[in-house]
């Protein structure tokens, strides 16, 4: 009897619980970007947050937190109550290259303990464009070229453990070749040195390579998808074109910190998933911009995540590419 009292006077304790749960969300969101305004990660957060917006009918206010290759966002983030209320828009790196590419204990935080993955959002194609002038079409010219002159090819980042750096050091290990990294503040700058010759190569998105591309300016030798992209048909992947099983891709996903209610991170799957299904929003969004969605189940994405952490690891370690 004493027991069944006990269990009663909790009834108010969980029903409240989960009155608020169900009731979420009440009052606006904080989508934290771990970069600056105009990038793709906030591109994105904005996109995905309005049609939260509209469906919930409570303001989704993004907050851009760039800097220290996406910490101090994410730190912002893993520190925050769990209630819902404050998101994350983090892009693959913060997942998948930080916690190897820094030394143990250097990272404020433990992207395993300190968040929950909600959902992928969007994945983009990288390109690998050269110089107009170097003697390589395609990538099996390329690595012959390479494997010629084992590290005079330069090809530009957008910083040291960045997607454009990555992207080569994953060409360089399955290729067996050795080119030279010249690190940059951003991809745009990179970019213009393609176009003006003063680096050979660069791994960089689809949708800003086009451009240059079209205009001359840089020559594509593939495209690192798992097939050919509509936008670019005429364009064959990496792989086809000389490096079997090669993939360039970034990806961007909503997460929110440990210990967030389970129903509060399936409500926000499911509004997401339902948002990525949407064709209006498909022509609107992810045509334009070359994306390629990717909603799941958050199970699902953290198995993506491991094995994307997994695989750059490796390149990482056989590359030694360290930041203190």
């Amino acid at each position: 009897m004493r027991q069944w009292f006990a269990a009663l006077a909790l009834v108010p304790y969980l029903y409240g619980a989960s009155f608020a749960q169900s009731s979420y969300p009440d009052r606006p969101i904080t989508l934290i970007v771990t970069a600056a305004a105009g990038g793709v990660t906030d591109v994105a957060a904005r996109a995905v947050g309005q049609e939260l917006s509209k469906a919930w009918g409570q303001p989704v206010i993004v907050e851009n937190r760039g800097g220290a290759a996406h910490i101090l966002g994410a730190q912002s983030v893993a520190k925050a109550d769990p209630d819902g209320y404050t998101l994350m828009v983090g892009e693959a790196g913060t997942f998948t290259i930080n916690p190897t590419v820094y030394p143990p204990g250097k990272l404020p935080y433990d992207t395993d303990r300190d968040f929950v993955p909600i959902s992928g959002l969007v994945r983009i194609n990288q390109a690998l464009i050269a110089d107009t002038k170097l003697p390589a079409d395609n990538a099996a010219e390329l690595i012959a070229l390479a494997k010629q002159k084992p590290g005079a090819l330069t090809y530009g980042t957008a910083g040291i453990g960045s997607a454009p750096h990555m992207n080569m050091a994953l060409f360089e290990s399955m290729a067996g070749v050795k080119l030279q990294a010249v690190h940059y503040r951003g991809a745009a700058p990179a970019l213009n040195d393609i176009a003006s010759g003063s680096i050979n190569l660069m791994s960089v998105s689809v949708s800003l390579a086009l451009p240059a591309v079209r205009g001359g300016r840089a020559k594509m030798l593939g495209i690192g998808s798992e097939q050919r992209i509509p936008q670019a048909a005429d364009i064959p992947t990496v792989a086809e074109s000389g490096l079997p099983g090669y993939q360039a891709v970034t990806w961007f996903g909503l997460f929110g910190p440990a210990k967030l209610p389970r129903d509060i991170v399936m409500k926000l799957n499911g509004e997401v998933t339902k948002i990525f299904a949407d064709a209006d929003f498909r022509a609107r969004f992810l045509e334009p911009q070359m994306f390629a969605a990717m909603p799941g189940s958050p199970e699902a994405f953290a198995a993506y995540i491991k094995k994307e952490r997994d695989k750059w690891a490796k390149v990482i370690h056989e590359a030694n590419i360290t930041l203190e």
